[in-house]
């Protein structure tokens, strides 16, 4: 059995879990999750706690046990703390302004990048250079976060363009002449 799947999912007071044989329901103050149910792993509630245990018999059920127990886990932390992503834009004149679910940026390009946000999904933007992705479902985030960076990504000799907060640029050094 996957040593991930034998940890207990703790459901923190003001989440609900609903687990059907085809879905996996979590609501809590933050908002609803679904997950669709794999029929090679059981979720089974006991207390105030979830356990993924892998069906017998079926093939890859230890492996996706493990996967299962990761996406519940991260529905239950969405509901009740959420996710957030936060990037750095570096670079003169790059900028970004949040309006209600557009992020308006400006990187440099001969136009200004206006991102839609999906639904579920907000942003912030605290300085001019700074943006705080918010959302419950974590797979989104980062996909929203990557999307965003994707439009300049940070270049190996200034370093300028959008990066993760937590992102460690490597600065190469330009040629020289001999």
């Amino acid at each position: 059995m996957s040593r991930v799947a034998k940890n207990p999912i703790v459901v923190p007071p003001g989440v609900s879990v609903d687990i059907s044989a085809e879905r996996i329901a979590v609501k809590g103050p933050l908002g609803a999750l679904e997950f669709a149910a794999n029929s090679a792993v059981s979720v089974e509630q006991e207390g105030d706690s979830l356990l993924c245990k892998p069906v017998p018999g079926v093939a890859n059920s230890d492996a996706l046990s493990g996967t299962v127990r990761a996406v519940v886990n991260n529905m239950v932390n969405g509901v009740s703390k959420g996710f957030e992503r936060r990037l750095n834009l570096v670079g003169v004149g790059y900028r970004a302004q949040a309006q209600g679910d557009t992020l308006n940026l400006t990187l440099g390009f001969s136009h200004p990048v206006a991102y839609k946000l999906p639904q579920g999904i907000s942003a912030e933007t605290p300085t001019q250079t700074e943006i705080v992705i918010k959302g419950v479902d974590r797979q989104l985030v980062g996909q929203v976060a990557a999307e965003v960076r994707a439009y300049r990504k940070p270049e190996p000799y200034k370093g300028k363009g959008v990066r993760y907060a937590d992102e460690v640029v490597v600065i190469k050094e330009t040629k020289k002449k001999k």
